[in-house]
């Protein structure tokens, strides 16, 4: 079991939504898929809450893509 603040919660979710998240995270367990999800979502609003504050100081064409 990991370690950290973790709390026990009980929901119904849809059983083949869940295996194609394991699948697709690559994660043995249930648990593990949920957890991963829930970090990777609050990640990706943390990424684009910075992306929509600093969008006005990079100025358009200052980035060269190889």
């Amino acid at each position: 079991m990991p370690t950290g603040n973790l709390k026990r919660k009980t929901f119904y979710v849809d059983e083949d939504v869940l295996h194609r998240a394991q699948k697709a995270l690559g994660v043995h367990t249930a648990s593990e898929a949920i957890r991963t999800s829930l970090k990777r979502v609050t990640e990706m609003e943390e990424f684009w809450k910075f992306m929509k504050n600093s969008r006005k100081l990079l100025k358009p064409g200052s980035v060269e893509i190889p």
